[in-house]
């Protein structure tokens, strides 16, 4: 039988898989597999291990005839067509719960990063700017005793509250549904979209893309934040609309934003986000610790051998296939 890898990796299960198993892998580090090459690979293959990037849709299930499981090497999976994939009797796997810690310290990296002007300060020495101390350069906003909103409260959420409540912040949240266990155990409150973005010092975007959350927050909800507050999204970039934040942005209507998704991936250095000194643009790397990434590897190896050998994966996104 034959897996499809659509990215080049790293495992010692690599070395036991391919004397079972034939192994075709895009070899090209950090690129895309082309989608022409994607959909000739796919024809006879029995597993494929894939990625956010893929777009393994209708057209994409035609092609895979041989297909018996499916493995993302993420939490999300926007990408793929769950109906597709379950009418055709494919299991879809992911791998949740890893890389909660990960995602939820690079939202506070962001936080950081925004409040206290690093990545300018920076720029500033390294265009030999820097040539004398001022008593408000580079005056940014604190972080201890400020109030964090956090839109979307699941694992990472909760996560990412614990580690604000040891920085002394004050944490809120808006959710799809009340998690009183959650309040309790965490000490924060719920509060309305609309409410919570006009009290947040910070607010962390950490939604699963969905036509819910498409565009979730635009210039509509941004003009409700104060002007000193910061803007973070570690979750999908389709939550936002990027004219509207960029509009906003450019007025000075809130201070600052850091972001790791976008709703096109990668950006270009034409960007227009990109051309504001108040923005902190990271290459979607909210899970890249070593640990992480290796972590995640080994479940959605485990996933496709287990769907291979007619057993439940680690972890099943579309359950009803069983």
């Amino acid at each position: 039988m034959k897996i499809l890898f659509t990215r080049l990796i790293q495992s010692p299960l690599l070395e036991q898989i391919s004397k079972q198993y034939e192994v075709v892998m895009w070899n090209e580090e950090n690129s895309v597999m082309p989608r022409n090459e994607l959909l000739k690979e796919v024809a006879d293959a029995d597993a494929i291990f894939t990625n956010l990037t893929d777009r393994l849709d209708a057209e994409f299930f035609e092609h895979a005839k041989r297909l018996k499981v499916v493995s993302t090497m993420a939490v999300g999976f926007d990408n793929i067509d769950l109906q597709e994939a379950t009418k055709r009797g494919i299991p879809v796997g992911h791998t949740p719960d890893v890389l909660s810690e990960a995602v939820a310290e690079l939202a506070l990296t962001l936080m950081f990063a925004c409040a206290r002007r690093v990545v300018e300060s920076m720029q500033f020495i390294k265009e030999n700017k820097w040539e004398s101390w001022g008593p408000y350069l580079f005056a940014g906003q604190k972080i201890s005793g400020a109030k964090l909103g956090i839109i979307g409260m699941g694992r990472i959420g909760k996560i990412l509250a614990k580690q604000a409540k040891a920085l002394n912040m004050d944490v809120i949240y808006t959710n799809r549904r009340r998690d009183e266990k959650a309040e309790k155990e965490l000490n924060v409150e719920y509060r309305e979209l609309d409410s919570l973005l006009k009290e947040s010092d910070y607010v962390v975007m950490l939604t699963p893309a969905s036509n819910e959350t498409y565009h979730m927050m635009g210039y509509r909800e941004f003009s409700l934040m104060k002007a000193t507050s910061i803007f973070v999204n570690v979750s999908r970039g389709s939550t936002v609309d990027e004219a509207g934040l960029y509009q906003i942005l450019r007025e000075n209507k809130i201070f600052a934003a850091g972001l790791d998704v976008f709703e096109v991936e990668p950006i270009q250095q034409d960007h227009p986000l990109l051309s504001l000194d108040n923005v902190i643009a990271l290459p979607h790397i909210g899970s890249a610790t070593k640990e992480t990434r290796d972590k995640m590897v080994e479940i959605a190896l485990k996933n496709i051998l287990n769907g291979l050998n007619n057993e439940r994966l680690l972890h099943t996104v579309n359950k009803e296939v069983y």
